[in-house]
């Protein structure tokens, strides 16, 4: 699955690094593994609405605190919650744990939403998963944003602290 990621940003001709590891679950296991000292690593949500007709994928700063009723209404989509491991493999074809903005690649029907935390604006080098979790790509904010255009799916910028 991540040669497929690698492949597409090389088509893409985004610069980006890889930083191979033991397989982490979880934001306190990326630090364990010192990837907070490269750059800037990010947690990543996927959620539904309450109806399950929209989906968001969350990628936010390690230290933002993401508030998932404050979300749903920031959103204008009402109760939202984390949606099941089912609709993960459905929409980004990724299982628990390696949930990752590069997921969109597989969403082709474009359904996913992407929330990019306002904190991150400008970041130069952001870790996020190639959908398998024994390794963190670095690229910038930019190249995540362009990434995102060339797919199709809508994207929210967010400020999650205001």
């Amino acid at each position: 699955m991540k040669n497929k990621v690698y492949e597409f940003l090389n088509a893409q001709d985004i610069k980006y690094e890889v930083t191979d590891h033991a397989p982490v679950y979880t934001m306190e296991e990326m630090q364990a593994e010192g990837l907070d000292k490269i750059g800037t690593i990010c947690k990543n949500l996927f959620i539904r609405d309450q109806k399950g007709k929209k989906h968001f994928l969350i990628t936010a700063d390690n230290d933002t605190r993401v508030n998932l009723k404050e979300i749903g209404t920031k959103l204008d989509a009402g109760k939202v919650s984390f949606a099941s491991a089912e609709r993960l493999e459905k929409y980004l074809g990724v299982t628990a744990g390696c949930v990752s903005p590069l997921g969109i690649l597989n969403d082709a029907d474009h359904v996913v939403t992407v929330v990019l935390d306002k904190k991150l604006e400008g970041c130069k080098k952001l870790g996020v998963h190639p959908n398998e979790h024994d390794a963190t790509v670095w690229l910038s904010f930019n190249d995540l944003v362009k990434i995102i255009g060339s797919q199709g799916n809508e994207l929210v910028i967010l400020d999650f602290e205001n």
